[in-house]
């Protein structure tokens, strides 16, 4: 029958059946997951029964890599067919499709105290000691804030390596960037061989992220740093003594799981001590969830695994990296601005920011406009979906001379400063809708913008950033997150100098530092206080060293204010700041923490109901929850609280255990909450004898009307009368 006779409808399946064959033909990449407690006898290496494993399903396919440390498996290609034959297979205990993952994109440490506290942190070996692992975009190692000079010799604990490749040698690593790898299998099998004319293959950044993200967590104090000016000073990293190593797993089409294995699990053989990773995906279930995977065997390996909680905020459930064996960190503001004013012809002025350095707009006020021809002339845009350096670059294509980017309500007055190509404000949506009513309504209207350059002192700060992903746990409501907040809001790091400010390919400019934005510049934060609490404590385990900087956070100004919410104005949440601020100096001292050892979590697993051979593909072993032993999520010693309650006098009990990391002391409680919930502890206080001693305790939630918005906060406090170990409190109702 002549194709022209078949009906619509027969068309349309017709259509939809050869989609599917196609679909059904193509490869794609999956992990696979096997238990090793399973392995046949003939086989005396795991690699090669993993290889009988796949060309029992497939004679052609090969592996892209077979795991050690993070999993018990490999990643390869296969059709959904083959993959599904997989699964079958005795001794496999999942095939999963690969995810991609993507990035979260000086006066840091004044603002946090270190550069006033300094002899307090360790400068003696131990701080050198300690290695921060990146997985990021590689490094560009020509980097002051890389700079090796007064550094001893690489730590003998080192077993990693420096890989050669495109514009990368051997030499390019040295006492501070003591190794540096790259991983592209995944991303290469998915989209083809790399092209090196756009980007290395090798562990060179050619983004500036992942320059940016190692250089704040450990990058050497470097004078005179600054992006055209602004931000003028001494940059330094968080652990500046700190080694980093660089593993490059995030390329142009973004950053894919297998890869992101593959460096966790070297990362773990080159025996880093803090794993820093500024890069998320889609929520899942842990079991699913590569990153997740990997930070579970670093985890039990000692080393603490820190990860941006995304920048989907401020909408609700909007987080990443929720497991509870990761520190997920949110992103707050600095003291600091970069004021620049608009200034409109009816004598108005209205005060934005910007990073733009370059030619001086005409010194009188020029044609103001919305839409419409633009050369000659000041634009207002909306910011929108693009970049919001691209707008303005299309703005200097069209010949305008200047740009108003305004915020809308998704943004709020939230002012993230950007290296525009031309000149140009940002201002915030209460601004924008001034602006635009005289824009709207003047038949002439006229504008310019002024530049003030760099301003600090800035109150109030921190605010919780707009952008900063928000709780509550989507996965595991019991288990509040983010962790905590730190500085992610115009950064001053180092750069790549392969790229411009702006990321944008018209971008010409070229800068040893950069400044930038997002929840990948606050985890780094975090990374490299967590290294500097490793070197002073190197017998804390992940778990103590995150208690610490949780507890010891801070939620309100000294004022007594709680840390404002950018986008509405507000006072934040456990849900948008977690446990509160971070606080450096005081988590050198906690006092108290909340520790947790490798089988607590798998008994969270259990709490979830996990099976099996679900445990064993996250945990790489025979694990089974013991029947009839009631499981509880409530008792994950962690330190926060997020309470589920079904209705008004509903009542739900937790349990922790405090290990005493100070002198000897009796703590008492205090406790703190809305009219929502009611707030037991028992006992009321706990006395310590000596170190490592441990004491429990219980909490009785008890709830009360349901608050509008079916959320209530509280915080419980215990002190010894110098120390105060904190935890935030939040209650849903479901």
């Amino acid at each position: 029958m002549p194709i022209k006779s078949i009906p619509a409808i027969g068309i349309l399946l017709l259509l939809l059946a050869v989609a599917a064959a196609t679909a059904e033909n193509n490869k794609g990449t999956y992990i696979v997951h096997m238990a090793k407690s399973e392995m046949p006898g003939e086989f005396v290496d795991h690699t090669r029964w993993y290889d009988a494993s796949l060309k029992s399903v497939s004679g052609e396919a090969e592996m892209l890599y077979a795991y050690t440390n993070v999993v018990h498996g490999f990643s390869t290609r296969l059709t959904p067919a083959e993959a599904r034959s997989m699964e079958a297979r005795p001794g496999i205990l999942s095939v999963l499709p690969e995810s991609i993952y993507e990035l979260h994109t000086t006066r840091s440490p004044s603002f946090l105290g270190l550069d006033q506290n300094a002899a307090m942190f360790p400068e003696s070996d131990s701080a050198s000691d300690v290695i921060v692992g990146v997985l990021d975009t590689g490094v560009w190692p020509e980097s002051p804030s890389f700079d090796d000079t007064g550094f001893s010799a690489v730590p003998s604990s080192w077993r990693g390596e420096c890989e050669i490749g495109t514009n990368f040698t051997k030499s390019n690593c040295n006492r501070k960037l003591i190794g540096a790898r790259y991983f592209a299998r995944g991303y290469e099998a998915t989209l083809g061989p790399i092209d090196e004319t756009k980007e290395s293959r090798s562990p060179r950044d050619d983004d500036g992220h992942g320059t940016h993200t190692s250089t704040t967590a450990a990058g050497s104090v470097v004078s005179g740093a600054s992006l055209f000016g602004y931000a003028a000073g001494t940059a330094r990293g968080m652990a500046p003594r700190a080694r980093i190593a660089a593993y490059k797993v995030c390329w142009i089409g973004g950053c894919f799981s297998s890869d992101i294995l593959a460096a966790l699990d070297k990362a773990i053989d080159d025996n880093v001590n803090v794993l820093s990773l500024s890069l998320g995906g889609g929520m899942s279930d842990f079991f699913r969830d590569s990153v997740a995977i990997g930070a579970f065997a670093a985890m039990e390996k000692g080393i603490l695994v820190s990860c941006s909680a995304g920048n989907a905020g401020p909408t609700s459930y909007s987080l990443s990296n929720v497991a509870p064996w990761i520190t997920t960190v949110g992103a707050g503001t600095l003291d600091r601005d970069f004021p620049a004013f608009v200034s409109l012809g009816n004598g108005k002025n209205f005060s934005g920011v910007s990073l733009f350095k370059g030619g001086a707009l005409p010194a009188k006020l020029l044609p103001f406009v919305y839409a419409g021809k633009v050369r000659g002339k000041i634009v207002l845009c909306d910011r929108g979906v693009n970049p919001r350096v691209q707008k303005g670059s299309v703005v200097k294509e069209a010949g305008g001379l200047g740009m108003v980017l305004a915020n809308t309500a998704a943004n709020g007055d939230e002012l993230v400063a950007d290296a525009h190509l031309l000149p140009a404000t940002t201002v915030g949506e209460t601004t924008a809708k001034q602006i635009k009513d005289y824009l709207f309504s003047d038949s002439n209207p006229t504008a310019t913008v002024l530049f003030e350059g760099t301003k600090v002192g800035i109150e109030p700060s921190p605010v919780v950033a707009a952008f900063s992903s928000r709780g509550p746990n989507s996965i595991t409501p019991q288990i509040l997150k983010p962790d905590l907040i730190a500085p992610g809001v115009n950064i001053l790091a180092g750069w790549s100098g392969a790229v411009g400010p702006t990321g944008l390919a018209e971008d010409a400019r070229r800068v040893g530092f950069n400044i930038i934005s997002g929840t990948s510049m606050s985890c780094p934060h975090v990374s490299g206080l967590a290294a500097l609490l490793k070197a002073a404590h190197p017998d804390w385990s992940p778990a103590a060293i995150r208690s610490a900087l949780m507890t010891t956070a801070y939620t309100a100004y000294k004022n007594g204010k709680v840390i404002q919410d950018v986008s509405t104005g507000k006072p934040s949440t456990a849900f948008d700041h977690g446990a509160g601020h971070v606080d450096p100096v005081s988590a050198l001292n906690p006092g108290l923490v909340y520790d947790l050892e490798t089988e607590d979590y798998l008994n969270f697993l259990c709490a979830l109901n996990y099976t099996a051979s679900q445990i064993n593909s996250l945990a790489r072993r025979n694990f089974s929850c013991v029947a009839g032993k009631s499981y509880s999520v409530n008792d994950l010693n962690y330190p926060s609280f997020a309470v589920s309650t079904e209705a008004r006098g509903g009542v739900v009990k937790h349990t922790r255990t405090l290990t005493n990391v100070g002198p000897p002391g009796t703590y008492k409680v205090s406790v703190a909450s809305d009219d929502s919930v009611k707030i037991a502890v028992e006992p009321q206080s706990l006395t310590f004898g000596q170190s490592n001693e441990k004491k429990s305790y219980s909490v009785t939630f008890t709830a009360g009307a349901m608050p509008a918005n079916a959320n209530g906060f509280g915080r419980i406090e215990w002190s010894d009368g110098k120390r105060v170990v904190g935890s935030p409190v939040a209650v849903s109702w479901v």
